[in-house]
């Protein structure tokens, strides 16, 4: 095993290497990184490692092919053996904190922070400054004494605690009339999961099930605070980021079908001739005219929203 090693730097601060204290839950690394532009980091790793994104953007390539492109207030989870690849952004480029850990908790710990096999990227559900103050206690415990490693352990599991208690607080089921957060609030969290999965084929239902409430009020929500239905609003998402890639790429109506989570290109030609009124050929081949008719269909509300 190699030595523990401690490094700060202007840019990166890491304590990493550290020994195994416990079957139950371990922690094996942890750090923050102000990243260069491009910056690419590959390879499986060990343990599992969480990405909290602080400022910029990056992207997140996993196993199955999933490419996930991502921004602050956002987190990310690499699996033990699993090759991924990641990297900052040329123009933006992320800056994030991380923590690595195993142990056999590891999995039910990460289920409760709303992390599952299909759901590697989430909406991180508590401040940056919770997490950076959980990771910064972690740093500041570098010495190997037995206090800094109770310290070290003791600040690993209040960011858990703090992540597991914001999901369940985000995701519990209430009825319009009992609960304690806002449709608005809902709406927001259905839209952050719809940017993150909208290429995956996601459902009206899957959603929902995400965000742990009924489908009639998820719907509700949506009437409530943009007037349209959620089906409705996830249809047009979709479209809206086709009519983008149709004018800004050389991508076939097929592929660009693919990309915005349709497997038939011919329904996605058909919702996208219901939402624009003219093909996607039609639409690529008429760009200006495309263009203009494109944005007449959204209201300053709705824009607020679709990007």
């Amino acid at each position: 095993m190699r030595n523990v090693k401690y490094t700060d730097s202007v840019t990166f601060r890491c304590l990493e290497h550290l020994k195994e204290t416990s079957l139950d839950i371990n922690l094996v690394h942890a750090g923050r990184e102000k990243c260069r532009p491009s910056h690419i980091c590959a390879g499986p790793r060990d343990e599992y490692i969480i990405h909290f994104i602080l400022s910029g953007k990056g992207f997140y390539s996993t196993a199955n092919g999933n490419i996930y492109t991502l921004s602050a207030g956002q987190m990310f989870l690499i699996q033990p053996g699993e090759p991924v690849t990641y990297g900052s952004d040329a123009a933006d480029p992320w800056h994030y904190a991380w923590i690595g850990f195993s142990g056999i908790r590891s999995d039910a710990i990460l289920k409760q922070c709303g992390f599952s096999p299909k759901k590697p990227v989430l909406p991180s559900p508590v401040h940056p400054e919770d997490v950076t103050d959980c990771i910064d206690h972690i740093l500041d415990c570098k010495s190997l004494t037995f206090v800094n490693e109770l310290g070290r352990e003791a600040w690993m599991l209040m960011l858990f605690s703090r992540l597991v208690d914001s999901h369940n607080k985000l995701t519990k089921q209430r009825a319009p009339q009992g609960s304690s957060y806002s449709a608005r609030v809902y709406v927001e969290l259905a839209i952050e999961h719809i940017k993150c999965f909208y290429k995956d084929g996601i459902h009206v239902c899957d959603i929902a099930d995400h965000i742990g409430i009924s489908r009639a009020y998820l719907n509700y929500a949506f009437q409530k605070e943009l007037g349209m239905s959620i089906q409705k609003f996830l249809i047009d998402f979709r479209m809206h980021k086709a009519a983008s890639l149709l004018v800004g790429t050389a991508d076939t109506v097929k592929e660009i079908s693919m990309a915005v989570g349709y497997e038939d290109q011919l329904t996605f030609s058909k919702a996208f001739k219901k939402k624009f009124g003219v093909s996607p050929k039609y639409y690529r081949e008429h760009k200006s005219t495309a263009i203009h008719y494109s944005e007449k269909q959204l209201t300053d509300n709705e824009e607020d929203f679709y990007y």
